[in-house]
């Protein structure tokens, strides 16, 4: 499995992190870890993906929206803040996550030749072509297969699986794929916090709903038993892999250690194997302190089989 990482994935949001927990610089964590302990092969995306690549993604009132400041740091769930100018967030906050789109569309199109890959950044999973919310302005995945189907790499018709295993259910991509009958979305959700979108939830094909406290043995004997109803057939298998759901996290709601969290991926990823289903394993969300660690654990159980 290769591993996708840039330097210019991490975020520094500054002073923003007095109002919103996420630890932007954490990829460098992981990546300093992974390359200490020689456990992955290091990958950088050639370039930031092309503007022209997310407008042809983004509705007309979206490509309007996000140039602005205002609707940019709501998105990001801070309050406005008059003295910080849109280049600053351009430069620390758009272009990095820009940067993230491009991992996993270079994640997805090596995938898609025979080798697993995994994206430290993207799984934005709370945005679409017609919205940003929950500190995700793009979607990397619908991006990412539009851009692949442009270049001939996937065709309409081609089977598409999201496994969703962020604390947060994914409405962005629910909304994303909403007409899409040929990707089919799994997700495993904490049901009690955001977002509490019953018709984005109506999307889920498998959807595993948990309370708030759920912790590890049960969550992993859940989502064991949504896996098994998954078939064969697709082309390529996106995994939001966030670590939202460890105990630690201020956000999540869940209870999982970091040993439970390396499981969970290492299930996804044996029953994708088993299935012979190319896959991208995607950033998503974490926010707590053992996040990077919790990565770090994830990417030894699935590269260690």
């Amino acid at each position: 499995m290769k591993v996708f990482y840039h330097d210019n994935y991490n975020i520094n949001i500054g002073l923003l992190k007095f109002v919103h927990p996420f630890d932007g610089m954490k990829f460098g964590k992981v990546v300093a870890q992974l390359r200490r302990e020689k456990l992955a092969e290091i990958v950088e995306p050639a370039q930031c993906i092309p503007e022209a690549a997310v407008n042809t993604f983004f509705s007309s009132l979206m490509r309007r929206l996000v140039l602005h400041k205002r609707p940019v740091l709501e998105a990001l769930e801070t309050p406005y803040i008059p003295l910080v100018p849109y280049s600053w967030l351009e430069k620390r906050v758009l272009s990095p996550m820009r940067w993230g789109v491009a991992g996993t569309l270079a994640a997805s199109k090596t995938a898609l030749t025979g080798t697993d890959a995994w994206n430290l950044a993207g799984g934005y999973h709370h945005a679409d072509q017609r919205s940003m919310e929950g500190f995700c302005i793009y979607n990397d995945i619908g991006i990412s297969c539009q851009q692949l189907v442009a270049s001939g790499e996937l065709t309409v018709d081609d089977k598409i699986l999201i496994i969703d295993i962020d604390a947060h259910h994914g409405n962005g991509n629910a909304r994303t794929f909403h007409d899409n009958t040929n990707v089919t979305l799994l997700d495993v959700y904490n049901a009690d916090i955001y977002p509490n979108d019953p018709v984005s939830r109506r999307r889920v094909d498998i959807s595993v709903p948990l309370p708030s406290g759920t912790g590890g043995e049960l969550y992993l004997n859940k989502l064991s038993g949504a896996l098994e109803l998954l078939t064969g057939g697709y082309k390529l298998a996106f995994v939001v892999a966030g670590t939202d759901v460890l105990a630690t996290d201020p956000l999540g709601g869940l209870k999982l250690s970091i040993a439970d969290v390396a499981q969970s991926h290492k299930l996804v990823y044996q029953r994708l194997k088993a299935l012979n289903i190319p896959t991208v394993f995607l950033g998503g969300g974490g926010y707590g302190k053992e996040s990077a660690a919790a990565i770090v654990a994830g990417i030894k159980a699935v590269a260690g089989g």
